[in-house]
């Protein structure tokens, strides 16, 4: 039997920077994974996506050439090699994360993994059994799509984010079942592509986690790019037929049904938390979650779970983060927990979308007297050189002391913008802090400075 110090479940973004961690502070590890390393992030959700969503950028831009007096004729795509484009990017990443697990002298096993014990996992791999011996174990095995009644997908017609990272052919119809991260961003890239989208959304409006400003601007940006969404519906089923798909909808107690080439479900995700032995050795969980303290600990001290077996936010650098937190604690570090008020979410479409912190309706529910900045785009000299004005910059500041307390940014390269407020919040900055801090101009970064001096009431350029 081998032994290790500690001993990672999972070889996505939170498992494998555990693994390095740990090695990195002197410990013995081991590394289980049965698939390509780097998880659904790297292989099949953020990276290859992104690599989607900007050829989608560059096809949208070529067609609006037109307005930065560039006339561009006879625009063809080849939309197999986009999608190879994203799988060999993805393929490449992952022998990355082999060459780093073999450079810091981690042990990495191939197989699945299940605990037996406390301090014991079994590793399976084509039908041989080998035993692993770790005095610490992290669980990061990550999360799947969810499933709901009547939705049963086929691959083909029913497909999954998964399923449509490999679409040889772009559908000229396409229904996407949820409007979060993922449907959004879906949606962006098929219209670009020239599918006709429509989007299902069970809530009152499309990104419902996001302030309620930021979701409305969005949806206008769609419907403008010709995206249907339909909010308050529920989708009692859909049925894969031979050549299309049958979806039933329900919106105020009337049902009707859409005929689609492909349905696209994108409702979210559940932690893989079956059959990885938690049971058996009394690891408490929650549906669809690992329960874990500040510490990313499980009720057994030396177990910890990671990423997005231990629920919301499903994001990759909060795994990233938790490994940190994790192994640091293990080893007796000083550490910091992670607050997911500190934690960042992005949405890659055009207009991209990034938030921090509360919402205005979130801080208001919560007792907090605030003060409100904006910054539209449509002001920003930057904005109007590059030809992207849509959107705005939101800052929400605590009345009292001047604290920001929640960032929200919808247009041009909002998911880069915002690490400048997460390092404000980070250092708990004030208004003050960021009204007076000097950007360089012409940038999109100075309508952070402006949405702060409108906080104070004294806007400059609206």
């Amino acid at each position: 039997m081998k032994k290790f110090d500690i001993a990672v479940l999972g070889g996505g973004p939170g498992g494998y920077v555990a693994a390095i961690k740990g090695s990195q502070l002197g410990k013995s590890v081991c590394l289980i994974e049965k698939e390509k390393l780097g998880g659904i992030c790297l292989n099949w959700g953020c990276i290859p996506t992104k690599v989607l969503l900007k050829n989608a950028g560059i096809l949208n831009q070529i067609n609006s050439s037109h307005k930065y007096g560039i006339n561009v004729e006879n625009v063809s795509f080849d939309f197999k090699l986009n999608i190879k484009r994203s799988r060999d990017i993805a393929s490449r990443l992952s022998k990355g994360i082999e060459f780093l697990i073999k450079k810091n002298n981690i042990a990495h096993i191939d197989g699945f993994g299940k605990l037996a014990s406390e301090k014991e996992i079994l590793v399976e791999k084509d039908g041989s059994v080998e035993k692993i011996h770790a005095e610490n174990i992290i669980i990061a095995t990550g999360a799947r799509p969810k499933k709901i009644p009547g939705l049963i997908l086929d691959g083909k017609r029913v497909i999954s984010s998964k399923n449509a990272l490999e679409l040889k052919i772009v559908p000229k119809k396409i229904v996407i079942i949820g409007s979060g991260a993922i449907g959004c961003e879906f949606a962006y890239y098929y219209n670009s592509f020239g599918s006709e989208v429509h989007m299902i959304e069970i809530s009152d409006r499309i990104l419902p986690l996001e302030d309620i400003e930021v979701s409305k601007e969005l949806e206008k940006s769609f419907n403008n790019k010709g995206i249907k969404t339909s909010t308050s519906t529920k989708v009692l089923k859909a049925e894969a037929l031979k050549s299309k798909v049958k979806i039933l909808i329900e919106n105020k107690g009337t049902q009707k049904y859409l005929e689609s080439e492909i349905a696209l479900v994108a409702i979210g995700v559940t932690g893989n938390i079956e059959n990885i032995g938690l049971n058996k050795v009394g690891v408490r969980t929650s549906p669809g979650k690992i329960d874990i303290n500040d510490m990313n600990q499980t009720n057994i001290p030396n177990i910890f779970a990671i990423g997005d077996v231990s629920g919301a936010p499903w994001l990759a650098h909060r795994a990233s983060s938790q490994a940190h937190v994790a192994v640091g604690h293990m080893l007796g570090k000083s550490v910091r927990k992670l607050e997911n008020l500190l934690i960042p979410g992005c949405t890659y479409c055009e207009p991209q979308v990034a938030s921090l912190g509360l919402t205005e309706e979130n801080a208001i529910k919560e007792g907090y007297q605030i003060k409100v900045g904006r910054s539209f785009f449509k002001s920003s000299g930057k904005a109007l050189a590059l030809g992207n004005t849509e959107g705005f910059i939101k800052l929400i500041f605590d009345e009292q002391y001047g604290e920001l307390i929640g960032a929200h940014i919808i247009g041009s390269e909002a998911t880069e913008l915002i690490g400048e407020l997460v390092m404000a919040k980070n250092l708990e900055a004030t208004i003050e802090d960021l009204a007076y801090t000097i950007h360089a101009h012409p940038t999109l970064s100075e309508s952070i400075m402006e949405a702060a001096l409108d906080a104070l009431g004294i806007p400059v350029h609206h």
